[in-house]
């Protein structure tokens, strides 16, 4: 079983950047998928941007130039580093790390962007 966990959350100002880290414990295979979602109050869950293990990105257009998505193999750790944040990036934000086909899903950190 995959545990993913996240932190790096809280409140920033717009304009500012924020650093989400999720590490993931269990079985982690060599081959796996990592991606960052958010979820807005009253609005589905979207996907931000994902990363396989050799390093291939993509990103929503939403916060492509300004989010940048990296990972740590070794520590099976996935990086989310927010710039330029605007205050409809508040969301609760999670972590999805796929295994053999498997998802599983953080807990989810709260980020909240004032004006």
């Amino acid at each position: 079983q995959v545990r993913p966990v996240e932190s790096g959350g809280g409140l920033v100002q717009a304009g500012g950047s924020l650093r989400l880290t999720c590490v993931a414990s269990g079985r982690i295979f060599s081959s796996n998928t990592m991606a960052w979602y958010r979820q807005a109050p009253g609005k589905q869950r979207e996907l931000l941007a994902a990363i396989t293990t050799d390093g291939t990105t993509n990103y929503a257009d939403s916060v492509k130039g300004r989010f940048t998505i990296s990972r740590d193999n070794a520590k099976n750790t996935v990086y989310l580093q927010m710039n330029s944040l605007k205050p409809e990036d508040t969301a609760v934000y999670y972590c999805r790390v796929v295994v053999v086909g498997v998802p599983a899903w953080g807990q989810g950190t709260q980020v909240t962007v004032s004006s």
